[in-house]
């Protein structure tokens, strides 16, 4: 059960939206958002209005078209979503916070767990986008690749179609894990993910974890249980039960920044 005192931390009943960011989540937010320019026309908006903009599109699923008008215009809170995604910042509020929750329990970052999610898109998808067909699932969309830590923090996160392997998908998860972690030394996963093609993507030794032969039903995997945690954790995200973003850096950034308010 949750205490009395982290009840009281928590409570959002004086913020006009559940979503919006509170003093103290702004302080760890703020030194990763771009300062105002030097030159050129001053903003209108602030940031960290900006900011809960787009975490309410997150949260409720909403359309950007569909932003309350206690909100900047749409098309801002759009065109800074980009902006944000497109410079990396997620990511790198991501990784601090993931560090940060490490220390507090004094805990090394050795190992790191590899499933994968699928998630279906819609029909429509941009120009730009990319979907497949899962013959398995029997279904068109994308699927998440990510990598979490012992306890489920999200360490990186790769989005690609549905009719692309599993295996390739891990493989560019490892590979790019490689700088932002480079003290990872072994990685648990499922069969999915098993064949040259992942264990020669990067010096991470990658333990396969299955099914023992002979079961029967359903049974909790050692260490599979952690990522499938990670992904019900943002489970209240509806933004993130359908895939609508017309590209996969766009769906990978709204996963990032997710997990990353999950710590925050």
């Amino acid at each position: 059960m949750w205490p009395p005192a982290a009840r009281a931390q928590l409570a959002r009943g004086t913020i006009p939206y559940a979503t919006c960011l509170t003093d103290a989540e702004w302080a760890l937010v703020q030194p990763f958002m771009p300062p105002p320019g030097q030159t050129g026309r001053p903003r209108r908006w602030p940031m960290r209005l900006i900011l809960d903009g787009i975490l309410y599109v997150l949260r409720t699923g909403c359309a950007w078209a569909h932003l309350p008008r206690d909100f900047p215009p749409p098309g801002t809170v759009h065109r800074w979503f980009l902006r944000l995604a497109r410079s990396g910042i997620f990511e790198r509020l991501a990784h601090a916070v993931a560090m940060a929750g490490r220390q507090c329990l004094s805990r090394s970052l050795s190992h790191g767990r590899r499933p994968g999610c699928a998630v279906r898109t819609l029909r429509r998808v941009g120009v730009a986008g990319a979907r497949g067909y899962d013959a398995a699932k029997r279904g068109v969309g994308r699927n998440r690749h990510a990598l979490v830590d012992t306890d489920g923090r999200l360490l990186m996160v790769a989005v690609s179609p549905a009719s692309l392997h599993d295996s390739r998908g891990g493989a560019a998860v490892l590979a790019a894990s490689r700088r932002p972690w480079p003290f990872l030394s072994r990685c648990f996963a499922d069969r999915a993910y098993a064949g040259s093609r992942v264990a020669d993507a990067s010096p991470l030794a990658v333990t396969l974890v299955g099914s023992p032969p002979g079961q029967k039903g359903f049974a909790v995997q050692p260490r599979r249980w952690v990522m499938e945690q990670s992904f019900a954790w943002i489970g209240p995200c509806r933004r993130l039960a359908r895939d609508h973003e017309a590209t996969t850096s766009s769906a990978a950034a709204l996963f990032t920044l997710a997990t990353a308010m999950l710590l925050v």
